[in-house]
């Protein structure tokens, strides 16, 4: 491009003046693509709450909260900080609606994240460098630090707009969900503080999708953590015998690893997804007689255990799961006991699976799926989350819950070296929430009432069972 020659009747002064205004309105950072002003400012916001070091096993958490709670008191959200547990604090934000006595939506994050290892990243993971590409690497940019500030700018950008919401809108920032929650969203949700907020509707973090279309999830699996322990006859390593410890474990382990392979073939051949199967792994197993330097190599042990970190999807027949334990897993009849580590319930407190409706019974789905349509999205088919997330603490109160976080076309990477999120993403992601909240604020829409706080919570309209 050829250099602009000054217009007539320009000063030299006004000349500078237009000139900055051209560099510092549009930010190149990629080839063909700029960034406004306005852009920058949303961008730097996010690397700036990236930086903050809330890493386990020691997040460091009042840094981070003393950060969010200027971006709360700039946006002009009423703000309050509650620790469950000293030195965790939990912060909520609200944005009043002009209806308060409807049932509210609650917009949950959290801001610890977890370890790294340093030497397989590209860029410091707490730098928040962005590549020329766009990428911003650090930890938590996909886990869940990104969703965080998008619930914050999506309001900022719906007051300046002059929106106001009919429901009253809370944010609320919880530690420790990466450790389980238990000293944060767990009593959160359990207080009189959450109560106080007649929350009908949370949002809570999703996945990244590799493709165009958002994932969006509607239950998640239940953690069952157990130890099966053998016991059986000691005796000399050369000789043969029935009932020692570790063969007693083998067919514990021979017999479990059958459970798995039937529940991984119905991944395998597409019949379920894996959200929708109970998988189990075998994490660690401990046995032999140790000496200072290894194991006595001609000693056959009295005792051996392993360890399994099981996921039970809500699809499956409790009932039936825990009659293997004792029958197939650990008889007590092959000297076998076992022990659960944590046992979470696959139901809520009212005895219903622990699932949020996805189907036109729940009008709080019907808004959401409303609303990404309306933003230009389209959603895959919704899902049970693999893992675990502090979503699962307020559908535990029958309260409809969506796990959703709106990053397409980006890899996966929460947990992995070089997490990142592209800039693009990000920004669009902060408009998918604005049409979400001006969607789901109304009192309600054409199929159906919300002013019921357990609207759409409980079972789907099709009862699905998965074999075990």
């Amino acid at each position: 491009m050829a250099p602009l020659g000054r217009p007539r009747g320009c000063s030299s002064l006004s000349l500078a003046l237009l000139l900055l205004f051209e560099i510092v309105s549009f930010q190149p950072f990629a080839t063909g693509l700029l960034l406004t002003t306005k852009e920058q400012d949303v961008v730097n916001r996010f690397q700036e709450y990236l930086k903050f070091d809330t890493v386990h096993p020691s997040p460091s958490y009042y840094p981070v909260t003393e950060f969010l709670i200027g971006q709360g008191k700039q946006i002009g959200l009423d703000t309050k900080v509650v620790e469950y547990v000293q030195g965790k604090p939990v912060i909520l934000f609200t944005w009043k609606g002009t209806e308060p006595s409807l049932p509210s939506i609650l917009l949950n994050s959290h801001t610890d994240v977890v370890p790294v290892e340093h030497a397989y990243w590209k860029h410091p993971p707490f730098a928040a460098k962005m590549d020329e590409g766009g990428n911003i690497y650090a930890r938590g940019s996909q886990d869940m630090k990104c969703v965080g500030m998008q619930y914050l700018e999506a309001i900022r950008n719906l007051i300046a707009a002059g929106f106001k919401p009919q429901r009253t809108i809370h944010v609320s920032f919880v530690p420790d969900e990466e450790v389980g929650g238990g000293d944060g969203a767990k009593l959160f949700y359990e207080s009189s503080d959450f109560k106080e907020l007649n929350v009908g509707f949370v949002l809570d973090e999703g996945l990244a999708s590799e493709n165009g279309n958002y994932r969006v999830f509607y239950a998640e699996r239940t953690v069952w953590w157990f130890q099966i322990t053998a016991a059986g006859h000691p005796g000399h390593g050369s000789r043969l015998f029935d009932g020692m410890a570790l063969e007693n474990l083998r067919h514990s382990l021979n017999a479990i690893a059958e459970f798995r392979k039937s529940q991984f073939d119905k991944v395998k051949s597409g019949e379920k997804a894996e959200g929708e199967v109970t998988s189990v792994n075998n994490v660690y197993l401990t046995a032999g007689t140790p000496t200072p330097t290894g194991f006595v190599m001609n000693m056959q042990p009295s005792h051996a255990e392993a360890g399994f970190d099981m996921r039970v999807t809500p699809l499956a027949d409790v009932d039936a799961l825990e009659k293997r334990f004792h029958e197939e897993w650990a008889p007590a009849s092959r000297n076998l006991t076992y022990r659960f580590v944590q046992k979470g319930k696959v139901t809520d407190n009212f005895g219903k699976p622990a699932i949020t409706a996805v189907d036109d019974s729940n009008p709080w789905w019907v808004m959401f799926k409303e609303a990404i349509a309306k933003a230009g999205g389209t959603l895959a088919k919704p899902e049970i989350f693999m893992a675990a997330t502090d979503g699962r603490y307020a559908r535990k109160q029958g309260i409809p819950v969506l796990g959703f976080s709106p990053m397409t076309n980006t890899p996966v990477l929460l947990h992995d070296h070089n997490e990142f999120l592209n800039v693009k993403e990000y920004l669009k992601g902060i408009k998918v929430y604005e049409q979400i909240l001006r969607t789901c604020t109304g009192p309600k829409d054409e199929t159906g009432d919300t002013s019921n706080s357990k609207a759409g919570s409980g079972v789907l309209s099709e009862t699905i069972h998965t074999e075990l």
